[in-house]
């Protein structure tokens, strides 16, 4: 009932607007049957049910979501559909994300159909410009046009989007197998590609890079990937370099799944049949695969290679954190080299310019020179936005503050907001239930166009207007994610909103717990959508998985859980605030290893906290932080950790410190209770 009231309401607003597109018509229909309409035909797409869709489509004809039906219609036939329905599509919605999907759709079957002439014509008109695939076809065909005159530019670019890309593909594959025919791609371009990927568990990517530069040996990438060790016992029948890069391919398989086995082979085997660039290469690899296991010997293996330049910018991140936690000092000098090593790009992040300043900062003799591009390179991130910039800020001194509220946006900034097409229809479409395709149209309306609907940015101003029109509907995840893409202004209390904050407060006073580190981590994982649902089953505000919440119910005493209550508001709130307290309480306050716990679960946090015997080096909050294997779990635990700064700030008015909050981070204390160590 309460999704028809909403629904309605969005009618409504739809109804007072003139600035509908052209293609939705005079009429809006407003009865709730229209809705149902929408909504299977959005379960059809989904099945790939073309009758369906065909059937069902006039029925949608002037609803506020008809871009979407129409989309979803042609997109389920598009291999069979004219050229003629296609331009009509664009034209009927012109300006719209739904035009711009189906061109980006139609592109790419352009381009798996090698109909260079259309592609080049319908390019242009293509404003998303996020496709990397897509790109790398259009590449070809400036490079087929244009030939040796753009081929290194080609080739640079082509490299970039092929190598971030571990899903085969046909574009960017297509685009490396011309230009290494012409020259400008190496045989070693192509040999890295495969690596990675081999390493990255992608053998079909794998085999189609070396299909481009040894086709007689694809095959053999399955055989690495099945068993690697029993590959490499086996006599290779292939030219020499070729068989040398299998050996390589086979030795980073068996690094991905047992680095120490790896490192055993290259000292009593491979060694020597290699080159220079293969074995740093390997050795890399293994180095790599060790730092993110935390062992010991992870900076023994990179010291064999002699020249970091071998090494790509994701090795060198590890060899970083591997110096980084070398130790209760880290070895600043190696800190220093490796990322000096790293691409401009790579150098560019926050992290790294952070962490290349503080081991300026630690040579044992500190000239006015290095003092000052120590405080130049800080100075560039210091800010209040994210992890590092905030661990920028208090190295020069300076504490995390709430800055100076902009200037709210007027009326007629309001206006432009709510007369956005994709902003109506994203609204509309997540109020329906519809919450997929309204973040993608919402994306696309403040991300990928500007307020005119051209390729292109929107102004800070008008980012805050669209940001404060999701915050007026409770769309939590558009209005903080809208915010952040501010480049000038920061509104933190928009950024950081506090919904429920009473319910939250109440709560967290009743069992001593931050409410600033509670709304940092509800903050990260649901974006206060209360509907939230992970890919593994967490569900609510507070991301809770269904064994963990009948757990936690009975540790708190709250008496007849049943998992549907899951999602209701309040009871998440008691069963994450009261689970979270519990490994709070079983880490020792530390907010980190708590962060991680929740995130990864309670024995991973043990396990990277204390790596082999328990003992180890005791680090900084942040270098510990920086050193957590998984990907999104170091990338939440920064998260949270900013989050809580900030909204500490908000909630107390006063300066605060994310180095405290941090702290340090080292073995368990044995003198502290074990209770709580069953936590799931």
């Amino acid at each position: 009932m309460k999704y028809r009231v909403i629904v309605s309401f969005l009618v409504a607003l739809f109804v007072s607007f003139t600035c509908l597109l052209p293609a939705q018509g005079a009429t809006v229909v407003t009865d709730a049957k229209a809705d149902v309409v929408i909504q299977d035909m959005a379960n059809a797409f989904k099945r790939n049910d073309k009758k369906r869709l065909t059937a069902l489509l006039p029925q949608a004809k002037g609803h506020p979501l008809e871009a979407w039906a129409a989309y979803w219609e042609l997109k389920a036939r598009l291999d069979e559909a004219s050229s003629q329905e296609i331009r009509a599509f664009f034209t009927k919605f012109e300006g719209s994300y739904q035009e711009d999907r189906l061109r980006n759709d139609w592109l790419l079957l352009l381009g798996s159909r090698r109909d260079w002439t259309t592609l080049e014509s319908e390019y242009p008109h293509y404003r998303m410009r996020d496709d990397r695939e897509l790109r790398c076809y259009f590449l070809t065909v400036e490079f087929i046009q244009k030939g040796p005159q753009v081929g290194k530019m080609v080739a640079d670019e082509v490299r970039r989007n092929w190598m971030g890309m571990r899903e085969a593909d046909d574009g960017c594959t297509l685009a490396a197998d011309r230009l290494y025919d012409a020259k400008f791609f190496t045989a070693l371009d192509i040999w890295r590609k495969a690596r990675l990927m081999v390493e990255h568990t992608r053998p079909v990517t794998a085999r189609n890079a070396v299909q481009i530069v040894a086709p007689q040996v694809a095959p053999m990438v399955k055989d690495i990937h099945n068993n690697a060790t029993q590959f490499l016992a086996k006599n290779i029948a292939a030219p020499q370099k070729v068989r040398q890069e299998l050996v390589v391919m086979a030795l980073v398989r068996v690094a991905s799944q047992d680095p120490d086995v790896a490192a055993k082979l290259m000292r009593t085997k491979w060694q020597p049949y290699l080159t220079t660039e293969e074995r740093h290469w390997v050795w890399g690899v293994i180095g790599r695969q060790s730092a993110m296991r935390l062992d010991d010997d992870a900076l023994d293996h990179y010291a064999r290679v002699a020249h970091d330049k071998d090494l790509n910018d994701d090795m060198l991140a590890w060899k970083v954190r591997a110096a980084l936690r070398a130790g209760n000092t880290p070895k600043w000098s190696l800190v220093e080299s490796a990322i000096h090593a790293m691409s401009p790009d790579a150098r560019k992040e926050p992290a790294w310019i952070y962490w290349y300043a503080r081991a300026l900062l630690s040579h044992k003799k500190i000239t006015p020179a290095i003092q000052q591009e120590a405080n130049a390179l800080l100075e560039s991130i210091a800010g209040v936005k994210g992890f590092y910039e905030q661990l920028a800020l208090e190295e020069l001194g300076r504490k995390v503050s709430t800055p100076s509220k902009p200037p709210a946006p007027t009326a007629e900034e309001l206006e432009v907001a709510k007369r956005n097409p994709s902003l109506q229809r994203a609204l509309y479409a997540i109020a329906m239930g519809l919450r997929a395709e309204g973040v993608r149209e919402w994306n696309y309306g403040t991300n990928l166009v500007n307020a005119q609907g051209q390729s292109g940015l929107m102004t800070d101003r008008e980012l805050l207007a669209a940001a404060q029109l999701a915050c007026e509907h409770q769309v939590w995840d558009r209005c903080i994610n809208t915010s952040e893409r501010t480049r000038a202004v920061i509104d933190v209390e928009q950024r950081f909103p506090m919904p429920f904050k009473d319910a939250v407060l109440q709560r967290t006073r009743s069992i001593n717990l931050d409410p600033a580190y509670v709304y940092g981590l509800i903050r990260q994982e649901s974006r206060f959508v209360m509907d939230a649902k992970s890919h593994v089953g967490a569900s609510g505000l507070m991301q809770v998985m269904p064994a963990t919440a009948r757990w936690t119910a009975r540790k708190i005493g709250l008496n007849g859980f049943t998992p549907d209550q899951i999602t209701d508001r309040d009871t998440n709130i008691a069963i994450g605030t009261g689970y979270l307290k519990l490994v709070l309480d079983s880490f020792e306050g530390s907010l980190p290893l708590a962060a991680a716990a929740y995130n990864a679960g309670p024995s991973r946090s043990r396990r990277w906290r204390a790596p082999n015997d328990g003992t180890g080096p005791v680090v900084e909050g942040a270098i510990w932080a920086e050193n957590v294997p998984f990907n999104e779990t170091r990338d939440y635990v920064k998260k949270v950790l900013s989050n809580t700064t900030n909204y500490a700030a908000l909630i107390t008015g006063q300066p605060q410190s994310l180095k405290a909050r941090l702290g340090m981070v080292g073995p368990r204390d044995k003198s502290a209770p074990e209770e709580n160590l069953e936590l799931p």
